[in-house]
């Protein structure tokens, strides 16, 4: 009697996270390396700078002034949201895309922003959109990560619930 071979889990989405850490690192030096502190640099003019800037907080840099417990508040608050989002990889088949790619950019943008964090004290920022006078809060592209795979999280999640009640 043979033992049945366990379906293959979804931790392969692991390496999307780490493109994304890859991606988001580079451009981090890229940006500490080429461009001014503080200074807009115009991209597409009236919509979008590179924008150095630096955040100690989380987004839009909330708790940026508490003292400093922010940063182990927030590394670890990182690091465990991204555990248990590879849990929940290695409980998702492989073929589940839609649930798999959202948990992997979370991943990666969460530990992407936690390598800042540990390196440099803070996040580095350079992405700036904005109409007139109006800033978009700058942010990166381990921020962009979150928040797409944050979206997916809900919007497959929905879906997943309508096709669930259907078949229920």
């Amino acid at each position: 009697m043979s033992a049945a071979r366990p379906r293959p889990n979804a931790l392969v989405w692991l390496l999307l996270s780490v493109v994304v850490i890859g991606l988001d690192q580079w451009s981090k030096a890229w940006v500490l390396s080429s461009l001014p502190e503080f200074q807009p640099v115009p991209v597409i003019d009236g919509i979008w700078n590179w924008y150095r800037t630096y955040n100690t907080g989380a987004a839009f840099s909330f708790l940026s002034d508490a003292g400093g417990w922010q940063l182990w508040f927030f590394t670890a608050l990182a690091v465990a949201i991204s555990a248990l989002m590879a849990k929940w990889l290695w409980e998702t088949p492989r073929a589940n895309w839609r649930r798999a790619l959202p948990f992997a950019l979370v991943i990666g943008g969460a530990i992407g922003n936690v390598i800042d964090r540990q390196v440099h004290g803070h996040v580095v920022d350079f992405i700036q959109w904005y109409i007139g006078s109006y800033a978009w809060p700058s942010f990166n592209i381990a921020d962009a990560a979150i928040v797409a795979g944050a979206v997916g999280i809900a919007v497959f999640g929905l879906f997943e619930g309508k096709a669930s009640k259907k078949a229920g």
